[in-house]
């Protein structure tokens, strides 16, 4: 069996699991488990469906990078429920998230799934930096659109997109990009650059959206090639997006670094970080069968167990 990488987007996915799974499902302390349940089920399905022999939760270390904040303030504002001087701030995550939070942590390492952060960058970085460097094909678990960026069909790597739900998941491919926005995956942080992303709280260049975002690259290649344009009398450019993109010159100085993402992170190996999927056994096994009974996790750890068990032909 050949070998393929899965990333996952973790918080992505574990926020989808709260929402998309009825909170009524509690453990008898009465501490919800919708959540745990719900990435369990996804990470079974999606190993098993997509063929995953290795895996990485890949996680928020720092949710909101201060040296992004830095760049623009406004970046991800919306979202802090606390500022905190000298550590991550803290975000806006509801309570009954908050608190399957250890519990989400505790039954991936009883699974033996490898879950990687690092400091001082978001899950995005880290799944950029493992996808550029994997030797073999990546699929990459993500309900955000910012993750496109490193789409790429000559490297074998796709998004498995679940903006959806996970009834109706989108593979994600360079034509799919190019279909959905008219760039290259390769020119999708320049273009969400200029179009902007409120929910990220990225103000974009005012009275670019995204035709026009589209339609200047189309043109000019590259964010630095549209700049380049706009210094040059010469060229083809109207006089009403120059005046658009000057008005917003210290925007664009400092939003492609903020934008794209990190790929060069100094992380574990996908064999340091214990990536390559496993079947659960001894005392593990024993484990996380008592905490599905005692956390209320009715069949979801059962099916990751099965999951996990079936890739046992991928290392032999």
């Amino acid at each position: 069996m050949p070998r393929r990488l899965m990333l996952l987007d973790t918080a992505s996915l574990y926020f989808r699991a709260f929402y998309g799974v009825p909170d009524t499902i509690r453990r008898a302390d009465g501490t919800p488990v919708n959540a745990v349940r719900g990435l369990l089920d996804m990470i079974a399905r999606l190993t098993t469906d997509y063929g995953a022999t290795h895996l990485v939760a890949c996680w928020d270390d720092d949710w909101r990078p201060q040296w992004r904040v830095d760049l623009i303030p406004s970046y991800k504002s919306h979202r802090v429920a606390e500022v905190v001087v000298g550590a991550p701030d803290v975000e806006v995550v509801p309570d009954a998230l908050e608190a399957q939070l250890p519990m989400i942590r505790r039954v991936l390492d009883l699974a033996g799934i490898a879950v990687v952060g690092a400091a001082e960058h978001e899950a995005d970085d880290v799944v950029g930096t493992f996808a550029s460097h994997a030797g073999f094909p990546v699929d990459v678990v993500t309900g955000d659109r910012d993750l496109f960026q490193v789409v790429d069909d000559a490297r074998q790597v796709r998004v498995i997109y679940t903006a959806r739900g996970m009834r109706n998941l989108e593979v994600v491919t360079d034509a799919v990009v190019v279909g959905k926005y008219r760039v290259l995956p390769e020119q999708y942080a320049d273009y969400a650059t200029l179009r902007g992303d409120a929910s990220d709280g990225l103000p974009g260049v005012a009275g670019i959206g995204e035709k026009t975002a589209a339609s200047l690259l189309g043109e000019y290649g590259t964010l630095d090639g549209l700049l380049a344009a706009a210094t040059d009398a010469g060229s083809g450019l109207s006089a009403s997006e120059r005046a658009k993109l000057a008005a917003a010159a210290d925007y664009l100085a400092v939003a492609p670094a903020v934008v794209k993402i990190v790929r060069n992170l100094e992380l574990p190996t996908l064999e340091e970080a214990g990536a390559q999927l496993h079947p659960v056994v001894g005392g593990a096994r024993a484990e996380l069968e008592r905490l599905a009974t005692e956390w209320n996790l009715g069949g979801s750890v059962r099916r990751l167990l099965e999951a996990l068990d079936g890739n046992v032909g991928f290392h032999n």
